[in-house]
């Protein structure tokens, strides 16, 4: 893997990347709370293959990254429509870390997927946030299943993410890695509560009317939200990078 746009430390443009300097890279901001999107995207746009997954877009230099992510940070932020449509069972465990990091699941409607009712061995705490009007009833039925520390109620009418990311900041959950659905990203977007993009760029045409890596209403109007690019690094093909996101 070599930097195509960076630092000149660790390594400086064009040059191949160790395993410790590419953890440098992609390490979070210490001390403070940072949400980090993470998402894959074809060239001409889908973020999910084929077979309507992002697994199937992925490539080793996207997995590696997609690893040592998972490795650096506290928790996993995602929707309750990705957990189901992606296989999220648990966050496994990953080489150089005996916890894995917190799987938090958002959904508005208060319903629990699978994934997060079914116990594993390994798994790092599972996490249920939801709003008020997803009703007492659910809300209670998903305390019953996870327990009344594991649900988290933030907002009212819709999922208040600021509340909620306050909330894990406070148990110790700051560095956070939100690996969407494309709902879930652009509603952090526009709550204003994304700090950074890490985006790989996979070196594939797919066709079709897949999902982009965002979704919902348009985001910073009339122009969009600016990003800045910090990081871009190349793999056999492979174009990955971290972009600072502006607020709206």
């Amino acid at each position: 893997m070599r930097v195509l746009l960076g630092p000149r430390r660790p390594s400086s443009p064009g040059a191949r990347v160790t395993a410790s300097e590419l953890e440098s890279l992609y390490a979070f901001p210490a001390g403070r709370r940072w949400v980090r999107a993470n998402f894959v995207s074809t060239l001409d746009g889908s973020a999910v293959g084929p077979d309507g997954r992002s697994g199937t877009i992925n490539t080793p230099a996207d997995n590696r990254v997609f690893a040592l992510q998972r490795r650096l940070t506290d928790a996993v932020l995602v929707g309750a429509g990705t957990v189901r449509a992606e296989g999220y069972e648990r966050v496994t465990p990953v080489r150089g870390r005996q916890v894995p990091p917190a799987l938090v699941v958002v959904s508005a409607s208060g319903r629990v997927p699978e994934g997060l009712r079914t116990p594993t061995e390994g798994r790092g705490a599972g996490l249920f946030v939801t709003c008020a009007s997803a009703g007492t009833r659910r809300i209670e039925q998903a305390r019953s299943v996870l327990g009344v520390e594991s649900v988290l109620v933030a907002g009212e009418e819709r999922v208040d993410l600021a509340v909620a990311l306050d909330a894990l900041a406070d148990r110790g959950l700051r560095h956070v890695l939100c690996e969407g659905g494309p709902s879930l990203f652009g509603a952090a977007l526009a709550a204003g509560v994304v700090d950074e993009l890490a985006l790989t760029l996979s070196p594939l045409l797919v066709g079709g009317d897949g999902t982009r890596v965002t979704v919902g209403a348009p985001l910073g109007a009339p122009a969009g939200l600016a990003a800045t690019p910090r990081l871009l690094l190349e793999e056999a093909g492979t174009m990955l990078g971290l972009w600072r996101v502006s607020r709206p």
